[in-house]
């Protein structure tokens, strides 16, 4: 616990992630007390393990900023990255209180104001243009035009995390086909249940 926030880790040496993510916050407390209190009272956890999804993402079920294992112990993820992240998996948070979901009509405008936020927190940072560079690059995505985040896509980009994942595992691709194709089928039967119970009903 570090300041009332649960910080968890799936990894079996999890300290080092700990520690970092534990010192990320503390920065976040020292140059943008603002923000840490929104941290503080929008999120309940922050844990890191693998994510499908993105270096990071809002886990509503847990409210719970998840932050991917791989990317939080690698040594060119910095600090104030790391707390950019937290801040803008918060924003998600706080926005989801306020009755606000992810649905794919405002997918976009969510991404947007989470990436603003970001960029208030790393403007009182020094020495960030790197991450200041990547956050306005990612609010430029956050337009029309970009198709990233509709449903269908979003669905494709977590299934070729989960094949990433697996293959992070040491898993062999034959392997990782057969679990793809066991998973369609399921989706199939249930699809084709479903069709059948609907027939029924009418």
């Amino acid at each position: 616990m570090i300041d009332g926030l649960w910080i968890g880790s799936a990894q079996w040496d999890s300290e080092p992630a700990l520690q970092r993510v534990e010192a990320a916050l503390q920065l976040i407390e020292r140059f943008a007390p603002l923000h840490y209190r929104r941290v503080k009272s929008s999120l309940s956890r922050i844990w890191v393990q693998l994510v499908p999804h993105g270096a990071g993402c809002y886990l509503h079920s847990l409210n719970a900023c998840m932050l991917d294992e791989r990317v939080v112990a690698s040594e060119t993820t910095t600090l104030e990255w790391i707390a950019s992240a937290i801040v803008h998996e918060a924003t998600h948070a706080r926005l989801e209180k306020r009755g606000i979901h992810y649905d794919q009509a405002v997918r976009r405008r969510i991404e947007r104001i989470c990436a603003r936020r970001e960029l208030d927190f790393a403007r009182h940072l020094s020495g960030v243009d790197a991450l200041l560079e990547e956050i306005n690059w990612r609010l430029d995505r956050c337009n029309e035009e970009n198709a990233s985040y509709t449903d269908q896509n979003m669905w494709e980009g977590i299934d070729q995390g989960n094949a990433d994942i697996l293959r992070h595992l040491g898993t062999p691709e034959w392997v990782i086909a057969l679990v793809f194709r066991a998973r369609n089928l399921i989706s199939g039967i249930r699809r084709f249940t479903r069709r059948i119970a609907g027939a029924f009903v009418q």
